[in-house]
């Protein structure tokens, strides 16, 4: 596939004035810009999650407000917002780098949120098996902000827990409490 090609028919589809002096650099651009946007379809999962160390912390660890975009597979435009992630280790830990880059590896996708948010959790969750975990992502939408109802202050919440966050109201309130503080 020539995303490049691609582009050059869109831009002719929507301009048929569209100028040629321009044609080829625009489409080259946004070609180079995909494969940034959508760089999680290229990464293998060892890309991603590396090393895990022995630790004998046993209570919740969190990184949040892990800033991510990612685009809608609906409309193809941005979603644009924060995850924050957290667990129960279970003899092990990761790098907090580690969950920024879990974030991205399924936001550099096309996406829905309420699946990004179960992914995250499930690949951390399979990775180093914690005692739980918990994420919770806000973002804003532009197919609901940019377009069709044009609802600019309008955010999406959607939460996802496994283990003792799920099932133990305590946990699971002690981590809402600090990613919303």
């Amino acid at each position: 596939m020539n995303v490049e090609k691609n582009v050059e028919n869109i831009l002719k589809e929507i301009d048929p004035n569209f100028p040629e002096r321009l044609l080829h650099k625009t489409s080259s651009r946004v070609a180079s810009a995909y494969d940034e946007f959508f760089d999680g379809y290229s990464k293998d999962k060892s890309e991603v999650i590396g090393s895990q160390f022995d630790s004998e912390m046993d209570d919740l660890i969190i990184l949040k407000n892990i800033e991510f975009e990612s685009h809608c597979e609906h409309h193809m435009v941005p979603i644009i917002g924060h995850a924050s992630v957290g667990y129960i280790p279970n003899e092990k830990i990761v790098g907090i780098s580690k969950l920024a880059r879990i974030v991205d590896y399924f936001a550099h996708r096309f996406q829905l949120q309420e699946r990004l948010t179960m992914e995250i959790a499930e690949m951390l969750q399979a990775w180093i098996n914690p005692l739980g975990v918990a994420v919770y992502i806000e973002a804003e939408h532009f197919c609901i902000s940019h377009r069709g109802v044009k609802k600019k202050d309008a955010s999406m919440i959607t939460r996802y827990f496994t283990g003792q966050l799920k099932s133990n109201p305590a946990k699971r309130n002690e981590f809402l409490m600090s990613v919303n503080d």
